[in-house]
């Protein structure tokens, strides 16, 4: 299920207006620090790491960690359920949002592969 109107709207004010949020997506941390919530957040320019409030992982609150835009966010391993490693972190997500991390990495990476956008004024 994607995130909603209102938790990229949150993002976006932390960001900067001037962000294109391409794809977010909630996570976990695995590492340090552990079982801290996070909203990666993919934009035309970068990709970030937002921190989120403890047991609110609809409020992004500061930027945790900033990536250029040609960072892969892939592979995704499967040890139980879907991670990546996003610089020192290991992120978990729901499994709902693996078609997420795999077109983000392919819209840099092998944008032939994309298929147009259905609701591109989203």
């Amino acid at each position: 299920m994607p995130v909603s109107s209102a938790v990229r709207d949150r993002c976006r004010t932390l960001l900067g207006a001037r962000e294109e949020i391409r794809y977010v997506f909630p996570a976990v941390s695995l590492g340090p620090p552990g079982g801290a919530g996070f909203l990666v957040v993919v934009t035309g320019a970068g990709v970030s790491v937002l921190g989120t409030r403890v047991l609110r992982s609809d409020r992004p609150v500061s930027v945790h960690a900033s990536f250029p835009r040609r960072t892969r966010l892939g592979p995704i391993r499967w040890r139980p359920g879907p991670r990546i490693e996003l610089g020192s972190m290991t992120l978990e997500f729901d499994e709902e949002y693996a078609a997420v991390v795999a077109a983000a990495d392919a819209e840099v990476f092998a944008p032939e592969t994309l298929p147009p956008d259905p609701l591109p004024h989203l």
